[in-house]
């Protein structure tokens, strides 16, 4: 069995570290690599605060230790050991924006999936490709509808287990992005994993540039995005996956099924307002495939995206027409 987990920088940022154009001799670039929530961070802002960068890698991994399943000092390891919890008002918006983002999408993006990623070893990379049976079992306690949350109190039955982990790294990223502007910063970009953020625009006034990566060969991008004060999230099957006995079997997985998702897309780009909402959307619309994706982005318009399909065919929303930029062929998704 071989494992791939290609934490690569997705998307990766292109001519994004300029130096000219600040409007001030104490403006710099001050960057930070962090490593949370199991990826590498990369944070570049353009300020003249040393200590800023410093504030956003402590408060990673502060929101890191809440969310860790797997800890017992986090505030979901009591949630999922308990009927009953008390949230803080971070933890609780987080619910709350993830079992909206799974009533909109009818299940496509579920925070009860925990017990069926487990079978599957794409927590703890102990991968077993279960039985029929076993797959069925474990469906018994997915459901995002079972869990409720009221005045910062999360209610679920008591097998029921929720992983934040599909949308953290989007939380994090309004997170840090907020941070670095209540500091006075104005010129920003981080990236989270597969998670792109920026503030405002390069110092030199262009917008930032993210490329996407090119699901079929890492050293190759199919594109990107021109944006400012945007976040650009990608998810896609080929950021994580094992083979057994010639077959692969991605992390994505659709939880109606509970097996890896075959939807025909192999990867989904999100550009949104919102990085906790990108986050969450980039898997939903990867489980629904190329379809019913596009008939979800016609009904809510609120972001953007680029799809992917498995046959290397790029679709691009009406809304990034004039901000997406490659040298492949891709079609336009209009409204």
């Amino acid at each position: 069995m071989r494992l791939f987990s290609k934490k690569i920088l997705l998307p990766l940022l292109v001519g994004s570290l300029l130096l000219t154009g600040c409007s001030s001799n104490k403006i710099q670039e001050q960057k930070k690599t962090v490593y949370a929530m199991d990826t590498i961070m990369d944070l570049t802002a353009y300020t003249d605060n040393s200590d800023v960068l410093n504030d956003a890698e402590k408060k990673i991994n502060e929101i890191d230790k809440e969310l860790r399943r797997g800890s017992q000092e986090s505030e979901i390891y009591a949630v999922n050991n308990n009927e009953e919890t008390k949230l803080t008002d971070e933890t609780a918006y987080i619910v709350e924006t993830a079992l909206n983002i799974g009533k909109k999408t009818s299940g496509a993006f579920d925070i009860t999936i925990a017990p069926v990623m487990d079978l599957w070893g794409f927590y703890n990379q102990n991968f077993y490709v279960p039985t029929d049976d076993e797959i069925k079992n474990a469906l018994k306690n997915v459901d995002y509808s079972k869990v409720s949350i009221k005045d910062n109190v999360i209610s679920k039955p008591k097998e029921t287990q929720v992983d934040l982990g599909g949308i953290a790294k989007g939380y994090t990223s309004d997170t840090i992005i907020k941070l670095l502007k209540d500091e006075g910063v104005t010129s920003a970009i981080i990236s989270l994993g597969g998670n792109v953020q920026t503030l405002g625009t390069k110092p030199d006034g262009n917008l930032w540039k993210v490329a996407i990566q090119d699901p079929f060969d890492q050293n190759k991008y199919v594109g990107g995005v021109k944006v400012s004060d945007k976040a650009v999230i990608t998810s896609g099957g080929y950021q994580r996956y094992f083979v057994k006995d010639g077959v692969t079997y991605e992390h994505i997985v659709d939880p109606k099924t509970g097996k890896p998702a075959t939807s025909g897309l192999s990867s989904v780009t999100i550009v949104t307002d919102k990085g906790i909402e990108g986050d969450g959307l980039s898997t939903a619309l990867f489980v629904m495939g190329l379809d019913k994706a596009t008939e979800y982005w016609r009904e809510n318009q609120d972001f953007q995206a680029v799809l992917i399909t498995t046959d290397g065919k790029i679709y691009v929303t009406d809304g990034l027409k004039d901000s997406y930029f490659s040298d492949r062929d891709y079609s336009i998704i209009e409204k």
